[in-house]
């Protein structure tokens, strides 16, 4: 069976990546709108009718608006509109029981780049009891300039911009209510992202003194365990120990995410996650779940 997937807003740094991902498969037929009509609420609408699946790739605010618009038809949002909302399904695969909730659901909230990686660093620990949902926790991470959006792609390729900021420093970023709500936490974070000089990739970092977790055991046995439990029958993601350094541009145009424990051994440890913040942390997973949605091998079209 052909299904028609039609991606609203498919000239964005999202909605390419996307495209490029479904434009050579056989089971996908894309519904487009030329230049002149992709900002014509009617020409918008007939779209969405005539799709099975459309995905919005907007800012939060014409995400919201493009709903009426919609109907009945089934949405993959890769805003943070709708994220925590009550009635939207969170798009994010690896949870338990996610992936049959996502296969049947009208409304899916793609997870963010960040988010993906802080949730696939806590959950495990607090699903297993090693960490309390009030831990007090810390989280740093380390993105490519394309997250930013326009104006921040535009500085960093016109050589205007430092080779490494940090921002949201008001302890505000967008992603925290996601990364509290299905990362199992009930205390707020300390989050701090930064964005270094290059193009896309990133690294999300949890620290952690295991004296302070659940049990009290030194080291990271029981923190390795877990994760590997965690993610033992997962296509994407994958557990690995050990290195001196990471590059954040390893896994760029994949969908995979790896894993990172490491550590001193004496109960001081960093576990990392490294993804590509245009593939598994944006286009890669709203291809994933368009998978789940339309009944396709989870898979298809993802490296």
């Amino acid at each position: 069976m052909t299904y028609k997937i039609f991606i609203d807003g498919e000239a964005g740094t999202t909605g390419l990546r996307i495209r490029d991902r479904l434009s050579a498969r056989d089971d996908i037929e894309l519904v487009q709108l030329d230049e002149a009509h992709r900002k014509d609420d009617g020409a918008r609408r007939a779209a969405f009718a005539e799709a099975d699946v459309a995905i919005l790739c907007l800012p939060d605010d014409a995400a919201r608006m493009a709903i009426p618009m919609a109907g009945e038809t089934r949405l993959i949002d890769a805003s943070t509109a709708h994220r925590i909302a009550p009635d939207w399904t969170y798009g994010m695969p690896e949870l338990p029981g996610q992936r049959g909730r996502i296969s049947n659901a009208l409304r899916v909230a793609n997870v963010g780049c960040y988010a993906t990686g802080a949730i696939a660093l806590l959950r495990p620990l607090i699903d297993a009891e090693i960490m309390r949902s009030d831990h007090a926790t810390v989280l740093t991470g380390v993105s490519g300039y394309s997250g930013g959006g326009k104006a921040s792609i535009a500085a960093h390729e016109a050589g205007e911009a430092p080779d490494f900021s940090l921002y949201a420093l008001g302890q505000d970023h967008k992603h925290v209510p996601e990364i509290m709500t299905y990362g199992g936490l009930t205390r707020r974070p300390l989050f701090q992202p930064a964005v270094g000089n290059f193009a896309q990739g990133m690294v999300v970092q949890l620290h952690l003194h295991a004296d302070l977790l659940t049990g009290g055991v030194p080291g990271h046995a029981r923190i390795e365990a877990a994760l590997r439990d965690f993610y033992a029958k997962d296509p994407f993601v994958s557990v690995v120990l050990g290195g001196d350094r990471l590059d954040p541009q390893a896994l760029n145009g994949t969908n995979r995410m790896e894993i990172g424990v490491h550590g001193d051994g004496r109960g001081r440890v960093t576990l990392t996650a490294t993804l590509d913040n245009l593939g598994k942390g944006a286009s890669g997973t709203a291809v994933q779940n368009l998978n789940l949605m339309i009944g396709a091998e989870e898979t298809a079209g993802l490296t």
